[in-house]
């Protein structure tokens, strides 16, 4: 199934396969490490990796505001990379889709990426907020390990999870369920994948791009 309901502190969220969560009662998008500019950035200093990464990401923002009704933008953290990420050609095309989704409320809340890098072009329109951010029963925040006043949706971490049989192996992004907190998936493209071992008490949610999977 492409969307997977999950029940957490009384709220019925969506886990989507495209690396996001959705709180249909807020029609609120979350996003964890979206990381623009980060292919611009490595180029920058002379690494030869694909370009197309911000608009990927934007197309793909598009996607998921057809599919679900979004009133509203949350992004956990590290939605620039780096300094490079204010480069002339990302922000334009940010701005550009910004100008497409006018009534769209955009709240960041400011990640360790966010800190270097400094905060998006104004023009934007973003709302910048520091960790936790608490929306009802939620705090939302970047780091996943910090105290907080409700249950936290975090990012941070890029958690993946490796399923593997006696032949084969696979490692896919994952959403980390626990009992005080979830980890969202990295959701930007060039971003890679940390792989977790589950603390007792996680439930562990793998996204193939197609459809999201209960492992454990």
């Amino acid at each position: 199934m492409s969307a997977r309901e999950v029940i957490v502190a009384g709220e019925t969220l969506l886990l989507l396969a495209q690396k996001a969560l959705y709180w249909p009662r807020e029609k609120m998008l979350v996003i964890a490490d979206i990381h623009f500019g980060k292919a611009a950035s490595f180029r920058a200093q002379g690494v030869p990796v694909p370009r197309g990464t911000t608009t990927q990401n934007l197309a793909e923002l598009d996607a998921l505001m057809i599919e679900h009704e979004v009133a509203h933008i949350m992004f956990l953290g590290d939605f620039l990379h780096a300094r490079a990420a204010h480069a002339v050609a990302t922000v334009a095309a940010m701005l550009a889709w910004r100008l497409r989704h006018p009534a769209l409320k955009l709240t960041l809340v400011r990640g360790n990426h966010d800190r270097h890098a400094g905060d998006p072009a104004a023009s934007l329109a973003i709302e910048m907020v520091d960790e936790p951010h608490v929306i009802g029963p939620f705090a939302f925040c970047h780091h996943p390990d910090i105290e907080t006043g409700g249950y936290a949706l975090a990012g941070h971490i890029h958690p993946s999870y490796l399923l593997a049989t006696r032949f084969d192996a696979l490692r896919l992004p994952c959403f980390v369920v626990g009992p005080s907190r979830m980890i969202l998936p990295s959701f930007g493209a060039f971003t890679g994948g940390f792989l977790i071992t589950p603390a007792p008490g996680d439930a562990i949610y793998v996204s193939s791009g197609e459809a999201v999977h209960f492992v454990r």
